[in-house]
């Protein structure tokens, strides 16, 4: 949203120099008309720039007195123009866009693991505000000055100003460093084009797009997207299952809202898992008689999903468990197989 220049600190430095600059001139002049030391010549210089009024502190001649009327109005002129610029700045509340694009970029440097969103919309805003509630680190890229200027004094994210089809937009993303991209742009052309730019600064970022039109899922997953998702499609999903099944879906409803005060549903990678863990069958695991949680899940190595495991099924490398259980459970869960979720 800010872009890191020091405008403000360049303008104060521009003003020392400026002032310098006349001391400069006012000093060589009298050593040079009146051939006097330094002291004396730096002295009058400072009385001359600074308009004071002490008398003279020699007895200047008729070309000491010419130079002293022209740096007169040379720093007259000087000082004007440092002190209205100076004042603008402060009184005029600028300085306050140079305190807050200080802040950014400190919060940007600090920034590692965030999830990049591009796009402010409808769906961008849920998505943020999803991320942003499970203490997932976010910035947000918004083309719009406008959506920027109505979101940035709520936001409890990072915002920058940019076009999400061009690379150094992500590069001021700090995309080396993010854990995914969700493209939520409205158009799905736009999508593609922030697919591909992303793709080509990091190839093995994941990136999850949004998509209007079926014939663009194809498109973009080409692109590299690794999940399309259609917002009309599952909405009208959704209210098709509350129809046929209003209890299952409401039930599901409760867990994702309470997800926000401690997760329900987890999932754990087999190298997340300690050593001892590993290669091990569900059976094995216990997980369910020690920590009380269940394990509703799997996913093997080669992509396939695998609801309600039997308890032979071994945890292998590549592959994914799914566990269920209330905040406390999970909690119990993640000290028992020592997982680190912060």
């Amino acid at each position: 949203m800010f872009k890191s220049d020091f405008r403000f600190v360049n303008k104060i430095f521009f003003f020392i120099a400026l002032i310098l600059f006349g001391l400069t001139i006012g000093t060589v002049g009298y050593m040079w008309i009146e051939e006097w030391r330094f002291l004396d010549a730096l002295y009058m210089s400072v009385i001359a720039t600074t308009t004071v009024g002490f008398g003279e502190i020699h007895q200047l001649s008729d070309a000491g007195r010419i130079f002293t009327i022209c740096l007169i109005f040379l720093s007259f002129g000087t000082f004007a123009y440092a002190i209205t610029s100076l004042t603008r700045y402060i009184i005029g509340g600028e300085y306050k866009f140079f305190v807050l694009e200080y802040r950014f970029n400190q919060s940007l440097k600090k920034m590692n693991n965030h999830v990049i969103i591009c796009g402010y919309g409808r769906v961008g805003i849920q998505v943020a505000e999803d991320l942003n509630a499970q203490n997932i680190p976010v910035i947000v890229i918004e083309f719009s000055k406008e959506v920027l200027e109505k979101a940035s004094n709520s936001a409890n994210f990072l915002m920058i100003e940019g076009d999400a089809s061009q690379d150094e937009i992500f590069s001021q993303a700090k995309i080396e460093s993010a854990r995914a991209v969700i493209t939520c742009l409205p158009k799905d052309a736009d999508n593609l084009y922030a697919v591909l730019a992303c793709k080509e600064l990091r190839k093995d970022i994941d990136v999850i797009s949004r998509a209007s039109n079926q014939h663009a899922v194809s498109k973009l997953k080409r692109a590299g997207a690794n999940n399309v998702i259609m917002p009309d499609a599952i909405g009208g999903s959704h209210m098709a299952s509350l129809i046929s099944n209003p209890d299952i879906m409401e039930f599901m409803e409760n867990i994702h809202a309470q997800s926000f005060e401690g997760v329900n549903i987890e999932s754990i990678s087999f190298s997340e898992l300690p050593a001892e863990f590993q290669n091990k069958t569900i059976k094995q695991l216990e997980a369910k008689r020690l920590t009380g949680v269940t394990i509703i899940g799997y996913k093997s190595p080669e992509g396939e999903y695998i609801i309600n495991p039997d308890w032979d099924i071994v945890v292998v490398k590549n592959s994914k468990l799914f566990v269920l259980g209330n905040p406390k459970q999970i909690d119990e869960f993640d000290k028992l197989f020592q997982l680190n979720r912060t």
